[in-house]
């Protein structure tokens, strides 16, 4: 084969685990709000430098830009390959891509390929695999899906954590979206990825999964924060079967004083946060929970959030959108320690799931 050879994104998406390394050498900035799972970012033109071409190339004509162009390319090629790619050996086989498998990683992947390294440039490049994430997800794999339900604070997330752990499948959408699904769900250390980011994040945990064997996922909204989630992917979740997860209020009040300590130590953003409840309970109502942030009566406040504005919000959704829930598996936590939750995995593995397989390293020897 010739080199470098441009492979469409069927035949790349088909291989991609294959490649010794995924090079998008896009800017800075269009690498953060996406990008194919497992690529380094190599720019051959920075966020500042595209500005200059550009604005050269609109202003000025295009033959001066590409030649202003050029000599920046060469220079941060070469700076790749000297801190990047220099010990690399000769059967090394990177994948390299831009925006549209033009100039940027035409250019890069010239280089790579007179030095002799087997290199692959997509064609169409990061478009092309948009284009393919956007229409799987439009028709996801059909997985057997096990919806776990429960009001606010009754452990979902944490009993996907322990599922996860436990080589149970699991798709944990709050996790992907970095949020934690409500109007207090912001994680103020960890803000939200972009729209196209989470869509390829749920696409990649989507194209891993064994459809033989179930996938537990929360049944959350829509929305995660402010992130969508895919259509179809939604419709086919609500349509699946149910698992309840019921854990007591006093339980529940302590979990969600564990999992939002930033607030507890932090009255004046919890006090923001809610007050984006205003138009469903009232100024007055917003008051009186302002009034206990302030105090530091924190699991009196999460104990009226929960009974005045969780409970009934979770009862009002959850048998409009989930159809099976009414014949939903229920399943009791009796606390909210390890043991619990590990006690909860086990019992929906025994019950859902065939036995995960043990880690190599940790099968006795014969």
């Amino acid at each position: 084969m010739k080199y470098p050879a441009v492979l469409t994104i069927a035949d790349v998406l088909a291989q991609l685990g294959q490649y010794d390394a995924i090079i998008d050498a896009r800017s800075e900035a269009e690498f953060a709000l996406d990008h194919i799972p497992g690529a380094i970012n190599c720019p051959v033109l920075d966020d500042a430098e595209r500005i200059i071409v550009g604005t050269m190339y609109k202003q000025v004509s295009a033959f001066e830009a590409r030649k202003v162009g050029a000599a920046l390319v060469s220079r941060n090629i070469a700076r790749h390959i000297e801190t990047r790619f220099a010990d690399q050996p000769r059967e090394w086989k990177p994948l390299v891509y831009c925006w549209r498998g033009g100039n940027r990683s035409g250019s890069l992947a010239l280089v790579l390929a007179k030095i002799g390294w087997p290199v692959i440039q997509l064609d169409g490049g990061y478009k092309a695999y948009r284009a393919a994430v956007s229409a799987e997800l439009a028709a996801p794999p059909a997985l057997d899906w096990r919806v776990i339900c429960g009001t606010t604070g009754s452990g979902k997330s944490r009993l996907l954590e322990v599922l996860d752990s436990l080589g149970a499948q699991v798709l944990d959408l709050e996790q992907l979206a970095a949020h934690r699904g409500s109007v207090l769900g912001h994680l103020p250390s960890q803000p939200q990825p972009a729209q196209k980011m989470f869509e390829t994040r749920v696409w990649d945990k989507l194209r891993h999964f064994d459809p033989a064997r179930p996938v537990f996922v929360e049944s959350e909204s829509k929305k995660v924060g402010d992130l969508r989630v895919p259509d179809a992917l939604m419709t086919a979740m609500r349509a699946s079967p149910c698992i309840s997860l019921n854990l007591a209020r006093p339980g529940r009040v302590r979990l969600l004083m564990e999992d939002y300590r930033h607030f507890t130590a932090e009255p004046a953003l919890l006090n923001t946060q809610l007050d984006c409840l205003v138009q469903l309970h009232g100024r007055a109502r917003i008051d009186g929970w302002h009034a206990l942030a302030n105090a530091g009566d924190m699991p009196q406040l999460v104990d009226e959030l929960l009974v005045d504005h969780y409970d009934p919000a979770y009862l009002r959704s959850i048998d409009r959108n989930f159809a099976q829930f009414k014949q939903a598996a229920q399943l009791d936590l009796a606390d909210i320690g390890t043991a619990d939750f590990l006690a909860a995995a086990h019992a929906l593995i025994a019950a859902h799931d065939t036995p995960a397989p043990l880690p190599a390293d940790s099968v006795p020897a014969p």
